[in-house]
């Protein structure tokens, strides 16, 4: 990577240190910016949890997760032998104003000069506010301390508003570090490129030249392990009252004054607030929620989402909206927005199609322009296009594609999505990471679905495991004379 320059000395303070996230992405994600020499050797990682745990004992955890996700030809004995050195622990419960906070103080003290603080939460969401608050009696937020909380924020706008004042008492917004690792996603970052460094999609990119635009995530997998807390999420809440809308924010958006955190930001939040508000009149026929039923999954029968959850539940697995954007660059193009667990195939994209030609000249109607962009797997670009068939005297068309695969055109690894962002919270850039007034604006628009789904006024549907999700979906689209991207293929 040709910019990565090393960042200034830091501590990093992890709350719920032992937890699933920081073993399974933020322990790797600054192991492999120390094998690019990103993390300077004095760099300190201070776990904190509940579990009494020596130093040892949990610097044995951090090695055997390295072990597990980080690639073994990544995996250097010397190189985790000094990122192990990094890591120091403490015994602590951050929401209890009684606990081992003097130890915590000890760590931070000894260090050989001055350190960047970041607090990184990674805990429930309700603890934020008195992890913050007992930091603060503690003594331990310095002027330029950075706190970066993981998603979501809050449940509802409500629980977002508190969760938002309770860090804002001891934090300044510009060191508050909402994340979203949709937003660290390599292929995410690139729709501004693709927008922006390319006078071609510049000129088309409007409702003039677009029909429509489908912003997918879909999962092979189930619940799984966290069944307890996706019944107490969903869909909706899980992926795109956060993620999901993000990515939109970035297709839509009109061209910001500059790279500049704010600017990107306020461009993201006038598209928030220019969605236009699901009604009584268009949530019967702009949303769908589905559950998935007994089906097939790579080779193999897999229980429904009641099965595996053990009781009956009016929570979705399967989300799909149709949004519309009141701005005079949009106007009438619709944005389709679909994330489900147990689909056909695992699938993070968007999809852009562009209007057909109004010609007559050739003798068969030109296929639609799609732009595919695929955030994940297999990151890159697709550009569906027509040609002349060279078997056909007649001027007979032929599609075909332009297919650009990320990993293998730059011949690099593919960074995962939280290695850029921990460290832009210790250099302080904020423009990958999402501010208070986009938190609130993303809960407004969904809370009206939310209180329709909760009095199921939209009726759930189901799909079966291993499927492309219910025929409703379909339908939705088919309203607008649209289909979705894999019925396409």
């Amino acid at each position: 990577m040709t910019n990565c320059h090393q960042v200034a000395p830091f501590d990093y303070v992890i709350f719920g240190a032992t937890g699933d996230l920081t073993m399974r992405k933020l322990l790797p994600a600054l192991y492999y910016r120390l094998t690019m020499g990103q993390v300077p050797n004095t760099a300190r990682i201070i776990g904190t949890a509940r579990s009494p745990l020596k130093r040892s004992e949990y610097q044995t955890r951090a090695r055997d997760a390295l072990k597990r996700f980080v690639k073994t030809d990544d995996f250097d004995e010397d190189t985790v032998d000094r990122f192990l050195d990094m890591i120091h622990y403490v015994s602590l419960d951050g929401s209890k104003p009684d606990s081992n906070w003097a130890g915590l103080r000890e760590v931070l003290s000894h260090k050989a000069e001055e350190h960047v603080r970041v607090f990184y939460y990674a805990t429930a969401p309700d603890l934020y506010g008195a992890i913050s608050k007992n930091l603060h009696h503690e003594g331990l937020i310095t002027d330029d301390s950075r706190v970066v909380l993981e998603k979501p924020i809050g449940i509802d706008l409500k629980t977002a508003e508190e969760i938002n004042e309770g860090v804002g008492q001891y934090f300044k917004e510009s060191y508050v570090f909402r994340i979203d690792h949709y937003l660290g996603k390599e292929t995410v970052q690139n729709v501004i490129a693709l927008r922006f460094a390319n006078p071609l999609f510049e000129a088309v990119w409007s409702g003039e030249h677009i029909e429509s635009v489908q912003i997918t995530a879909g999962e092979l997998v189930g619940v799984e392990g966290r069944a307890a807390y996706y019944d107490n999420s969903g869909a909706l809440r899980d992926m795109v009252q956060n993620h999901l809308l993000q990515v939109l924010c970035l297709v839509a958006m009109e061209k910001p004054n500059s790279l500049q955190a704010d600017d990107v930001r306020d461009a993201k939040v006038a598209v928030l607030k220019s969605l236009v508000p699901l009604d009584a009149s268009t949530l019967p026929t702009s949303t769908v929620r589905a559950q998935y039923t007994k089906g097939h999954s790579k080779g193999a029968t897999v229980d429904g989402y009641l099965d595996e959850l053990g009781h009956d539940s009016n929570t979705e697995t399967y989300v799909a909206l149709r949004a519309e954007i009141d701005s005079p660059r949009w106007k009438n193009v619709p944005f389709y927005i679909r994330s489900a667990k147990r689909l056909k195939a695992k699938v993070s994209e968007i999809v852009v199609t562009f209007k057909p030609s109004a010609t007559k000249l050739f003798p068969s109607q030109p296929e639609k322009n799609v732009l595919v962009i695929r955030i994940q797997p297999d990151e890159g670009v697709s550009w569906q296009f027509n040609v002349k068939n060279p078997l056909d005297d007649d001027f007979g068309l032929w599609e075909t594609n332009m297919d650009v695969h990320f990993e293998r055109e730059f011949s690099v690894r593919y960074p995962d999505a939280y290695e850029r962002l921990l460290l832009d919270a210790v250099r302080g850039y904020p423009v990958l990471f999402i501010r208070r007034d986009e938190v609130e604006a993303a809960w407004k628009w969904v809370a009206p679905v939310m209180d329709a789904w909760a009095k199921n006024e939209v009726p759930m549907a189901h799909y079966a495991a291993g499927s492309w999700g219910p025929e409703e979906a379909r339908q939705m689209l088919a309203r607008d004379g649209q289909i979705w991207h894999e019925d396409m293929e």
